[in-house]
């Protein structure tokens, strides 16, 4: 029996109508071969088709809407493998299933010889007490929906697939699973069109780890290793022909010759691009079913549970999924390498590139973290050592200090270092509070503006002993004191900014290498350029077709110059949304102010005294709420820009997307950091010329400069995001998977007694949770990888809280493909996407930034230049920062005063502020030099793709175009289409019957030359 291929939507042919009709597809008598599967006509136009197993006309059951094709189009006919003639086809569940009704009539015919459970399952849900208390409305919509169900459903049937359904019903309602399998002859048309890489001749598998080869060669037990059973084998590859199926490894296997991952690709291809109504309208796929609650969910089907049995892993028989469940996603399996074949098989490219990527992020993290640390307690040894400290904090009443508002008192800088009798001084602080209550300003008076003004700005003493203890007492307020700065404000910090920025060029060089070799192992170093297709939005929307000039197939066009004017018009809207974090920025600045002055004029003495940090705290606490709100609405609404901008590829949309959301979740994140550490303190003015923000004066950085307070920040955003993440993926699937089973609790099964008892697989993954995709994943990753490069200048502990966090990441994220979620579509990818640009850019950005950081925050370049030029011991060096008040301003408070600036007596800048600043460009232009040009040395010594990788994949182009250019189907290079007609009936039957079939050809086989 002959049938045609299965019919897939696709565009309209030139002149064809625009509006399709729902007609019966008719037969073809004329098998046509000069159309081949691949071609641009039978690719992208509608084709006939012939009743597929069984279904008669006037059932019709087996209609489905396409537009009508010209008249000079041919269908391409494929073989069915013997047997179909008796219903005997490849993944039907007919067997065990007891249709009812019409189903019964469109799948009786099809009962395989060997059943097996679906490949992918549709679910809905009805509930018989909702339809009598609709209206009219809500019970027209819930008809709409019925019909596009049913339509749909009908044109999955004409398209080849076998549809089964189950219900599980009681008086509360009823969940339909609807099951769906592929036969052989579908599976075999949809590889060729997807151009599905499948294997010519099995290899060794060559997965290698340098650290395993290190430890090996030092001679080291590596605790990292583990053996974990049924590795999947490597294979020289090309992409499948129908008309060669006998080259390719395992094709008279039609079990087990495609995999789990492939057959779910092609269902899910199917899925997307059946129609339901009208194409235009956007009336097709599973997608838009989803997102109008036609259907409640679309997955395929896990392997079996994923708990062991008794006998651990020493069990036979182990499933996949507990495979991955034992060697992978345990708790104690933390310290052991990643399963990253046996995550490929299970999952696809995608997935096992995000997990490879992560494992590699996290395994360079160790040196970043070893380094940081010891920079860490090498600034813990210094802040209690330091000249320039110890001076200051026994300066006594040498330095006196202007105001820091107007209201506020003169303070002594030597206050700034009560650090180890906070206790004795939140005592004296509270006996001056409670002894004296006309020391506080009356009600109506503001407190000062300001993070660091405390209690001094709260009290109205100005000399004498009581004065000298609220000083003491506004110390504790200080949230940046100077011992504290020394932590990270040290030559050290050159260093290790120095050593950041070479790792993250290095990372990202030797990331290149992994990915390249990935990519070729897993066959699919060619897949963006060559193998993907348009996305099923796009093919359906595109107003025109043009050739593509890479392939040479006719495909759906969309014109550049309007998708262009798009993106511009669609850019208006980012930046709209960037000016509102920008917004929200200056409101917690305010907020911050506003904050220390309303806990300032508290009753309470300890709250006076630490104002200052509580307003610092909360206000990073608020910038974190603003942070994560703003971005749920920014994400939905750069989905709808990106699906609008119409892009050609999946690859390409989901970089577009990755993109916006990426520059607002940059601005979102880091815009409170980047004003901390470039703008805070930079605009203050000098006493009696004050700089204001809305009427506000603006704030100053502490004594201990402004890179313990960026510090802080960078904590409670980086590690605070941290902590709610990872609470989030363990309590929130916990939660919803709760609501979940206890949501279906009480539905029960009303199916013939031939069902085994217990839980079917596909209601027991309908009760997990359904894939959200990778991409917060990697947002997550990527913003990390920022904090960790562009302020580790600040914080040389960042990469440790990143490894920490990375180690209990790869578990959490194990555990939910593993247990929690619905198995995903399996995806094919190259690489990371538009990500490792992005890690490029933060990469540069990040050199610039630690430049700047130490340039200008940091007190590095000023200790510097006064060694060199003053005291080579720094003495005197708290004197040489300090500026005099100028004289109005003396002589309007009968008293002189110092604060922290390079200025003259008349405020204007000082020769030495000049030649700092001439100093720190200098620096920054030194910096970025020397770190760029030996980041460009180690990129051109580090290739980007290793050299065995290269002669493999000019090996396998080799071998690949002798197999298909012995029949004429590739001379040279021009890539022509096999002329040869369609494959017979045996070519797709098992092979199993025809041992002499390779060596009939003329020429010998070259695979068996391969290993040699």
């Amino acid at each position: 029996m002959r049938v045609a291929a299965p019919a897939r939507p696709g565009l309209p042919a030139p002149g064809s109508p625009s509006a399709p009709a729902r007609t019966a597809p008719t037969r073809r008598s004329d098998p046509a071969p000069e159309a081949s599967p691949g071609s641009p006509r039978a690719r992208w136009r509608p084709v006939h088709v012939a009743w597929v197993q069984g279904a008669s006309p006037d059932g019709g059951r087996s209609r489905m809407l396409r537009r009508p094709a010209p008249e000079d189009d041919s269908a391409v006919l494929i073989d069915m493998a013997p047997g179909t003639e008796k219903g005997d086809s490849y993944g039907s569940t007919a067997s065990t299933s007891q249709p009812d009704g019409d189903q019964a009539a469109a799948r009786g015919t099809a009962s395989p010889a060997k059943p097996r459970i679906a490949d992918f399952v549709l679910v809905w849900e009805e509930d018989p007490r909702l339809g009598q208390q609709q209206d009219g409305a809500a019970r027209d919509k819930t008809d709409t929906h019925r019909a596009w169900r049913e339509t749909f459903l009908d044109n999955l049937r004409a398209a080849g697939l076998h549809v089964d359904q189950r219900h599980v019903q009681d008086a509360a309602g009823a969940v339909h699973y609807v099951l769906l399998s592929a036969p052989w002859a579908v599976l075999c048309y949809y590889a060729e069109d997807l151009c599905l890489k499948l294997p010519l001749q099995e290899l060794p598998n060559q997965a290698h780890n340098w650290s395993a080869g290190l430890l090996q060669w030092l001679g080291i037990p590596n605790i990292l290793l583990q053996d974990v059973p049924d590795l999947p084998p490597e294979y020289y590859s090309c992409q499948f022909k129908v008309s060669k199926l006998s080259r390719f490894l395992g094709s008279d296997d039609q079990d087990t010759f495609f995999t789990c991952t492939h057959r779910h690709q092609i269902l899910f291809e199917i899925l997307a691009k059946t129609p339901y109504g009208h194409e235009k309208k956007g009336l097709f796929g599973i997608e838009q079913l989803l997102s109008q609650g036609v259907f409640r969910a679309a997955f395929p089907l896990h392997q079996g549970p994923f708990a062991m049995p008794p006998e651990g892993a020493r069990a036979p028989g182990l499933n996949q999924r507990q495979v991955l469940f034992w060697h992978w996603a345990r708790w104690r399996s933390w310290h052991k390498y990643q399963p990253l074949d046996h995550v490929r098989r299970y999952f696809g490219e995608k997935v096992a590139l995000y997990f490879a990527w992560l494992g590699f992020y996290t395994g360079w993290l160790l040196p970043a973290a070893a380094v940081g640390t010891l920079v860490f307690l090498v600034g813990c040894f210094l802040a209690f050592s330091d000249t320039p400290t110890q001076e200051l904090c026994g300066s006594a009443d040498a330095f006196e200090m202007c105001p820091l508002c107007p209201a506020c008192p003169f303070w002594t800088l030597s206050s700034a270092c009560a650090l180890v009798q906070q206790l004795q001084n939140r005592t004296q602080t509270t006996q001056v509070g409670t002894g004296d209550t006309q020391a506080w300003p009356p009600r109506g008076d503001l407190p000062p503006p300001g993070a660091r003004t405390g209690v001094a700005c709260a009290h109205n003493a100005t000399s004498g002993r009581r004065g000298a203890e609220t000083q003491r007492g506004r110390s504790e307020g200080d949230p940046a004191p100077p011992q504290a700065g020394r932590l990270f404000d040290h030559g050290g910090t050159v260093f290790f900014s120095v050593f950041m920025a070479l790792w993250a060029v290095l990372l990202l060089e030797y990331w290149k290498r992994k990915s390249a070799t990935l990519a070729y192992r897993w066959g699919c170093s060619d897949y963006e350029d060559i193998e993907e297709r348009p996305r099923p939005q796009f093919a359906a929307l595109a107003p025109a077709t043009a050739l593509n000039p890479v392939t040479g197939v006719e495909e759906p066009y969309f014109p550049r110059r309007s998708r262009v004017r798009r993106v511009l018009a669609g850019s208006v809207l980012v930046l709209m949304m960037v000016a509102v974090v920008v917004m929200c920025l200056v409101s917690v600045i305010l907020y911050r102010t506003v904050a220390a002055m309303l806990v300032s004029r508290s009753d309470r003495a300890l709250l006076v005294a630490w104002a200052p940090r509580i307003a610092s705290l909360t206000g990073s606490v608020v910038n974190l709420v603003l942070i994560l709100v703003l971005s749920k609405v920014y994400v939905a609404l750069a989905g709808v820009l990106t699906r609008w901008e119409m892009h050609r590829t999946q690859t390409r949309f989901e970089d577009a997307f990755t993109l916006k959301v990426f520059v607002f979740q940059f601005v979102n994140f880091y815009s409170s950091p980047i004003y901390i550490a470039f703008f805070k303190g930079r605009f203050v003015g000098y006493p009696g010329n004050y700089h204001t923000l809305f009427g506000v004066r603006n704030e100053e950085c502490a004594p201990g400069g402004c890179l313990v307070e960026l510090a802080q920040e960078l904590l409670v955003i980086m590690v605070g995001k941290q902590i709610i993440n990872n609470v989030q993926e363990i309590l929130v699937p916990k939660l919803k998977g709760w609501w979940q089973k206890l949501r279906l609790r009480s539905k029960r099964r009303k199916v013939a007694a031939s069902v085994a008892a217990g839980q079917a697989p596909w209601e027991a993954d309908y009760q997990l949770l359904p894939f959200e995709g990778l991409f917060d994943e990697y947002l997550e990753m990527v913003l990390q990888f920022g904090f960790v490069t562009i302020f580790v200048a600040a914080c040389p502990l960042a990469p440790l809280f990143a490894l920490l966090n990375n180690w209990v990441e790869i578990r959490l994220d194990a555990r939910k493909f593993v247990c929690e979620r619905r198995r995903p579509v399996a995806e094919r990818a190259q690489d990371v996407g538009i990500w490792f640009p992005i890690l490029a850019g933060i990469t540069h950005l990040a050199v610039i930034s630690n430049a700047l950081l130490l340039a200008f925050p940091s007190d590095f370049l000023p200790r510097t230049y006064y060694r060199w030029t003053r005291a080579g011991d720094l003495r005197g060096f708290v004197n040489f920062t300090l500026a005099r008040a100028p004289p109005a301003f003396a002589a309007e408070h009968n008293r002189t005063c110092r604060y922290r600036a390079f200025r003259e007596d008349d405020g204007q800048y000082s020769r030495t502020y000049w030649n700092l600043l001439a100093i720190r460009l200098a620096f920054v232009i030194v910096f970025e030099h020397v770190v760029f040009s030996v980041g460009r040395v180690l990129d051109l010594l580090v290739p980007d793709v290793p050299e065995s990788v290269q002669i493999k994949v000019k090996r396998e182009y080799y071998l690949a175009k002798q197999a298909l250019a012995e029949n004429g189907a590739l001379a040279g290079t021009n890539g022509a289409k096999d002329s040869r007609p369609p494959a017979s009936e045996e070519s797709l039957g098992p092979q199993a019957g025809q041992p002499g079939a390779s060596q009939a050809s003329p020429d010998p086989s070259p695979w068996g030359q391969v290993g040699s």
